[in-house]
């Protein structure tokens, strides 16, 4: 069955269209740079809700130098047992210098979903995280945050603690609490998924197929790696988000832009279902029948996946006049991305077959001559790699 396929393929288409925590070097105010610190969180903020005013605060507790306290930050903070110095970057970092009031030490606790503002931008913790601050010893901590909102202006200023919540991120954040491996792009996608439900263009760092919509809105500085908008995916479907409610999956270019590129094929194959048994139909089907915008798309996955099939088929689909320039020149192009010493010389054939002086021509020799200098550089690496013990990695938790 698949032989028929791929036999069908091989012709051209005519016409057709803890707080990660490491110790901080203390601050001046520390009277000795030997004391140790338990320092720097991975957290997240975001938010934009506002509550009632809080309550006067009261003055510092009584602290017991034998039984040290515990707290979360925002209760150390209004209690005036905590002064805390934050400034964040409007997006995923928070850095705090918190100095303990009392004569006795405090553990503070940040929890995800504490919220800090500056103006109209707002962020939320996202790694929730502990660090112990004794009584005079400034202590400087890492939040991990995300934006709650696109507006945000990416900048460097100082922040302070928010009385907001979001609980439509609760189950976002308790998922993430224990799965260190989804990235931080990955949760500041969710989040603005949950938010702002954004379409694919406003996240992507990829070109959309049919050009970028007009918008007045400047969400560049979220625009995130194609595995990123993958792994917020994962993510939300893990929760229960339901992938229908969320506009950033609408576009069909996402699924070939993650099948193409060999650092997320596997994310994208786990995502849409597509097994090493079915990837093939997965191909012949986007390029027989897909999305006109991004059907030559699949001569590339082709390439870089079934290089062997690839040096059958792509030369005739380049050689077939009656079949769309674009399609034509991508076939010339995927030559190249089989990365095989084979295609050189058919690159080379093309490009005297097709003419120098014409735009197929010129197509195959800069392919001939981009697939020669990665060869050469392959060829130049091939040299034994020898490893050396490294220094110990800074511990994280």
């Amino acid at each position: 069955m698949k032989s028929i396929a791929l036999c069908a393929l091989l012709t051209p288409v005519v016409a057709g269209g803890g707080l990660a925590l490491w110790p901080q070097a203390p601050i001046n105010a520390m009277p000795s740079p030997s004391i140790k610190q338990a320092a720097v969180v991975a957290l997240a903020a975001v938010a934009a809700t506002s509550s009632s005013a809080p309550a006067a605060p009261a003055k510092p507790e009584a602290a017991d130098p034998a039984h040290p306290q515990s707290m979360d930050l925002h209760t150390a903070v209004q209690r005036e047992n905590l002064t805390g110095d934050f400034r964040g970057n409007g997006r995923d970092k928070m850095r705090a210098i918190l100095t303990n009031n009392t004569g006795a030490n405090i553990t503070v606790r940040v929890p995800a979903g504490q919220m800090f503002e500056a103006g109209s931008n707002v962020v939320i913790v996202v790694r929730a995280g502990e660090v112990e601050v004794k009584p005079g010893q400034p202590v400087e901590v890492s939040i991990q945050t995300a934006a709650t909102r696109s507006g945000n202006k990416v900048v460097d200023a100082p922040y302070q603690l928010s009385f907001g919540t979001l609980p439509r991120l609760d189950s976002l954040l308790a998922y993430a609490q224990e799965r260190p491996e989804i990235t931080a792009g990955a949760l500041q996608t969710a989040v603005l998924a949950l938010i702002e439900n954004l379409p694919l263009s406003s996240v992507s760092k990829f070109t959309a197929a049919g050009g970028d919509l007009q918008t007045r809105f400047d969400t560049s500085a979220f625009k995130v790696d194609t595995g990123d908008i993958l792994g917020a995916l994962t993510t939300l479907r893990a929760i229960g988000a339901r992938d229908s409610d969320l506009a950033i999956t609408i576009d069909p270019q996402l699924k070939v832009e993650g099948m193409i590129e060999p650092s997320t094929r596997s994310a994208a194959m786990r995502y849409y279902g597509i097994t090493p048994e079915t990837e093939w139909e997965y191909w012949k089907t986007e390029l027989l029948s897909g999305e006109p915008t991004t059907r030559h798309y699949a001569l590339y996955g082709i390439a870089r996946f079934y290089p062997e099939v690839a040096l059958e088929m792509l030369p005739k689909w380049a050689r077939e006049t009656k079949t769309q320039n674009v399609l034509r020149i991508a076939a010339i192009q995927a030559l190249a991305d089989t990365q095989r010493p084979e295609a050189l010389p058919i690159l080379q054939r093309l490009t005297d077959e097709l003419g120098a002086s014409t735009e197929l021509g010129r197509t195959a020799a800069g392919a001939a001559k981009h697939l020669s200098a990665h060869l050469a550089k392959l060829a130049a690496n091939r040299t034994t790699v020898v490893a050396f013990r490294g220094s110990a990695g800074v511990t994280q938790f």
